[in-house]
């Protein structure tokens, strides 16, 4: 029997990062996940939103649990960020008998919806190594990802539960994927720094500052190629990544590319993008 889960494509998955999206549609086909869109839903706030209005951002996630509710399913996400900021609201609104009243409220006089707290949240990583398993996942890479890769799984991840049975402390999922496709995960601290993505629109220096760093101990690791747990983390790792660089003076030219693009490509998904990041490696690598 497929997996089932309602869908939440994670921050800027059909913005700035149109490829996540885009990979994640073949992944589930290959890994036979029935993912039902939350047609609709906003965006979990990207810890953004609740810097403004806690209360805001707990009823637009409350309104995306009553949606998956609805469906009779569990959530998940390959963003840590929406998956993070989702579980956090979730267990806020479980533990608070008078605030998920008060959010049901909104939500009725709203939308006419209701939030029971009957869900859960789930990110892409945790389903593939604890519902999966990585022998399927294996099994299924025709084209092995064979680069020194540096995980990065955003501070989302150090949270309890965050990530199925994985370590909060020392994560070592993400590392268990790679070589189960291949690949060889550097060690490095840099894995759970934040680079600051939700301060991106008001202290910009600071965040160019933070993924100009992380960037740069992967390099000094010596990764080709940074893989991101997280869209919006992918999306400063590598479309900031030369401002990040002019701003710092930080050599800061490494591919990024998320986790559903590495799947896709190892399960023999996109070829010729697959063909283009080699020579991108190669030409960098030089």
């Amino acid at each position: 029997m497929p997996l089932k889960y309602a869908y939440h494509p994670g921050n800027v998955a059909h913005s700035g990062s149109p490829e996540v999206g885009e990979t994640m549609d073949a992944v589930a086909r290959n890994l036979g996940l029935e993912l039902t869109p939350l047609e609709g839903a906003t965006s979990c706030g990207a810890g953004i939103i609740k810097q403004a209005n806690q209360r805001l951002q707990l009823a637009l996630n409350a309104r995306t649990f009553a949606m998956a509710e609805s469906l009779g399913l569990e959530i998940l996400s390959p963003c840590a960020a929406t998956a993070g900021n989702l579980k956090q609201d979730l267990e806020k609104l479980r533990s608070d008998n008078i605030l998920m009243k008060e959010i049901n409220d909104v939500l009725f006089k709203t939308c006419g919806m209701e939030f029971t707290g009957n869900t859960e949240v789930h990110h892409l990583l945790h389903i593939l190594v604890d519902e999966i398993g990585l022998d399927k996942v294996e099994k299924l890479a025709v084209n092995k990802f064979d680069f020194r890769v540096a995980p990065y799984y955003s501070p989302y991840f150090q949270m309890e539960g965050a990530c199925g049975g994985d370590s909060v402390n020392d994560p070592e999922y993400f590392e268990k994927l790679i070589q189960s496709l291949g690949g060889r995960p550097i060690d490095w601290e840099g894995r759970v720094l934040s680079v600051g993505a939700p301060g991106i629109f008001s202290e910009e220096p600071t965040v160019l500052r933070q993924s100009a760093a992380v960037i740069s101990e992967a390099k000094e690791e010596g990764a080709d190629i940074i893989v991101s747990a997280c869209n919006l983390s992918h999306s400063i790792l590598d479309i900031y990544q030369g401002k990040a660089s002019r701003a710092t003076g930080i050599i800061t030219n490494i591919p990024v590319i998320h986790l559903t693009e590495l799947l896709s490509f190892a399960f023999g998904n996109h070829n010729t993008r697959f063909a283009q990041l080699r020579t991108r490696i190669a030409v960098i690598g030089d």
